[in-house]
């Protein structure tokens, strides 16, 4: 039995700041102590000053292992994502060969078991034609099933619609979808290819990718979910009028059609293309300052219940290409927290919904067991972040494989000091403790 005891620090967690210090024992928060006595551990931290948060869970990434790791591996991105405060994350289809067997999504996990620094989960993805492999899901074991509802790449296109309705009835588990209407994005790229031809600026992206595009694609899937009863979970919502498809005024445990937003959704506007071309090019686009504020209106007001990062790298050789030619996507699990931790700064949010959007609601909407929480019994994964220690984000301490990030250049006020990853500190001192292998998520379902 070894046991680790985190002290004086000012603990964040289900919606409340406290002085405090927690007990671990093994992988486990065994004490969590406030006004008392302190025991004696064989490792002590002092945190006093530091904030203390659950580890986040990312219920979005693309870490492009198998087939695309010229971009990144499970290896690299998960020791940039515990480097970012993200212990756990739920990883994308859409790698090569596509996971949309459960034969090959068994192998992501056999990867992942021998080098993932987080704790992991992956999507069975859904095709036209892959109806009984989705109906062989084990709710417990995988965390849910992705509809591309809008592009992909490969045949990920779900567009049958007597596939769709089988599919949102008899799910065994919940869906999660990318909600891009594809005829309208391709009438939108005929009009401004013609316009403009190969040299069409990056601000016209949210144009050819509109809201529009967007809420006609999220508002069939809310309309297929509320149809067959299905549970859904529409992703990267990136539209304020997206928001009134959503459940709302109801615990998130009994709602049916939940919404996520991502960091990058929340931090820059269309403002921004100029400055930052093809880094900024995601699907979907980011869009205006009315829908970014309306998308952090959302995540005050509960509409919106989650805070990911779609993290999809590219290398920046991909990414320095003309618009038609440059892919969407980018990487963000290393800055993720501490953006969102900016925004409190900034007065945006508060600490205490920060960690209820990245933390809590995941562990909650996905049915995780025993994490997102700082309670006694769960699982150590754990954040410590000191809210007064100036960085800048420069090539040298970005740890994706692909080497860049759309925030290179950009100071932040908080860093992340330790990070534990089921009792164990994977990150300290500026370094990724690479022996340290995150374990299997398991769901209550």
């Amino acid at each position: 039995m070894s046991t680790l005891l985190i002290k004086n620090a000012t603990i964040i967690n289900e919606g409340t700041k406290v002085k405090g210090s927690v007990l671990i024992e093994n992988d486990t928060i065994k004490n969590i102590l406030t006004n008392k006595e302190l025991p004696d551990a064989d490792q002590v931290i002092d945190a006093n000053g530091l904030l203390l948060l659950p580890g986040a869970i990312d219920d979005q990434v693309h870490f492009r292992e198998p087939g695309l790791t010229h971009k990144a591996n499970i290896e690299s991105e998960s020791r940039a994502a515990v480097a970012g405060g993200i212990t756990s994350f739920m990883e994308m289809p859409n790698t090569k060969p596509q996971a949309t067997t459960h034969e090959v999504l068994e192998e992501k996990y056999k990867i992942a078991a021998q080098s993932s620094s987080a704790n992991y989960s992956f999507y069975l993805g859904a095709t036209n034609d892959n109806i009984d492999e989705i109906l062989k899901t084990d709710p417990k074991n995988i965390c849910g099933i992705k509809i591309f509802m809008g592009s992909s790449t490969g045949n990920m296109l779900v567009d049958d619609e007597e596939t769709l309705g089988r599919i949102f009835a008899e799910s065994p588990t919940i869906l999660t979808t990318h909600c891009e209407d594809e005829g309208t994005i391709q009438e939108n790229t005929t009009i401004y290819k013609n316009k403009f031809g190969e040299d069409m600026p990056f601000k016209y992206h949210p144009v050819i990718r509109s809201g529009e595009a967007c809420y006609k694609s999220s508002k069939k899937a809310s309309e297929l979910a509320r149809k067959h009863g299905a549970r859904l979970h529409i992703l990267h919502l990136s539209s304020a009028q997206e928001l009134e498809l959503l459940d709302k005024d109801l615990p998130l445990k009994d709602k049916k059609v939940t919404g996520e937003v991502c960091v990058h959704h929340l931090w820059f506007t269309d403002e921004d293309y100029e400055k930052y071309g093809s880094r900024i090019k995601w699907n979907p686009a980011v869009k205006s300052e009315n829908d970014r504020n309306g998308l952090r209106k959302g995540l005050i007001d509960g509409s919106l219940d989650v805070v990911a990062t779609d993290h999809a790298p590219h290398t920046i050789e991909e990414k320095n290409n003309k618009y038609f030619s440059a892919p969407s996507g980018g990487p963000l699990v290393q800055h993720a927290l501490v953006s969102m931790l900016e925004m409190v700064k900034q007065g945006v949010f508060t600490y205490e919904i920060v960690v209820e959007k990245m933390c809590h609601n995941p562990a909650i909407l996905f049915d995780v067991e025993k994490r997102g929480y700082i309670r006694e019994g769960y699982k150590a994964d754990l954040v410590l972040v000191d809210p007064d220690h100036s960085w800048e984000v420069k090539p040298e301490n970005i740890l994706y494989k692909c080497g860049w990030s759309p925030f290179e250049g950009t100071t932040f006020s908080h860093k992340v000091m330790h990070t534990l990853v089921n009792g164990q500190l994977v990150y300290t001192n500026d370094q990724v403790n690479h022996d340290i292998i995150g374990e299997r998520l398991t769901f209550d379902r």
